[in-house]
C-alpha cells in the first residue's frame, strides 16, 4: 500500500484515496516527501464544506481536473431553513419575501350577504340547497407573478390556484378554475373569466368569457353563490 505526501495510506498509486493528493512517482515512494509549511484547509467551491478527500462529502464535487461540469455545477441545500441554495458559484439564492416587488397588490376574500340573496332570488337548479355561511373570515392573498388563478384546488386535475377558495366554508358555485388575474407591464391587473360554470361579475357587471377587463383598487369581484374579492393596493 502506497503512502501519499500527506502521510495517508492509499490503496491507489496515482491519487490518494483519502485526501486526493497526487502520489509521488513509484521510484521515489521510499523517500518521504519533504515537510512543507502548513497550508490552509481547502473548502469545497460549491458548498464550502472542508475538504476531506477527492470528492466533497456533502455535494460530491470532484476536486481533480477530471471532475465533470455537472458535478461542478451541482446545487446543494445550503441551510437547514432552505432559504439559500448554493450554485456553482457558491452564491446563495434567496426565496421571495413577503412584501417584495410584485406583491404590492392583495386580494381580500369574504362572504357577501347581499350578493347571496340576489343569486338565490334569481333561482337555479341548486339554489334551494345553497346556504349562506354562518362564519366566513376575510382572507388576504398577495398577488405575485404574471398570472394569479382564482378557484378551488383539485387533485384530480392537479390544479392548485393561487387564490384558493376551497374553504371552509366552501362556496359550491365557484369553479375549480373560475377566473384569472393577469399582470400588466404598468403594474395594473386585468381579470378574465375562462368559462366558469356560474360566471364572474365586476362591480355588478357580468364578464364576457375570455374578454379581459381592467380592474383597480376597490373593485369588487363577485363569483359563486356568495364570494366577493376586493383588490387593494399597498406600498411597493
Amino acid at each position: 500500500m502506497a503512502t501519499c505526501p500527506q502521510g495517508h495510506a492509499s490503496g491507489a498509486d496515482d491519487y490518494c484515496d483519502v485526501c486526493g493528493a497526487q502520489m509521488a512517482p513509484t521510484s521515489q515512494a521510499a523517500t518521504p516527501a519533504p515537510t512543507s509549511a502548513p497550508v490552509a484547509a481547502e473548502t469545497c467551491p460549491i458548498c464550502q464544506t472542508p475538504r476531506a478527500g477527492q470528492f466533497c462529502e456533502v455535494c460530491g464535487h470532484d476536486y481533480s481536473s477530471a471532475g465533470s461540469a455537472a458535478q461542478r455545477g451541482h446545487r446543494v441545500l445550503h441551510s437547514e431553513q432552505g432559504s439559500a441554495i448554493g450554485q456553482g458559484s457558491g452564491a446563495p439564492v434567496q426565496a421571495p419575501a413577503a412584501g417584495a416587488a410584485g406583491a404590492r397588490w392583495e386580494a381580500v376574500t369574504a362572504a357577501d350577504r347581499a350578493y347571496y340573496e340576489k343569486v338565490i332570488a334569481e333561482g337555479g337548479p341548486d339554489a334551494a340547497a345553497v346556504a349562506f355561511p354562518p362564519y366566513c373570515p376575510e382572507r388576504s392573498f398577495g398577488l405575485y407573478g404574471e398570472q394569479v388563478r382564482i378557484g378551488r384546488r383539485s387533485r384530480a386535475r392537479n390544479l392548485e390556484p393561487e387564490i384558493d377558495l376551497t374553504g371552509p366554508p366552501e362556496d359550491p358555485g365557484v369553479s375549480h378554475l373560475h377566473a384569472v388575474l393577469l399582470a400588466q407591464p404598468d403594474g395594473s391587473w386585468m381579470l378574465v373569466d375562462p368559462g366558469s360554470s356560474n360566471g364572474t361579475q365586476v362591480n355588478g357587471k357580468l364578464l364576457k368569457v375570455n374578454v379581459p377587463v381592467r380592474i383597480g383598487p376597490g373593485d369588487r369581484i363577485h363569483l359563486g353563490a356568495w364570494t366577493v374579492i376586493t383588490l387593494r393596493e399597498g406600498t411597493p
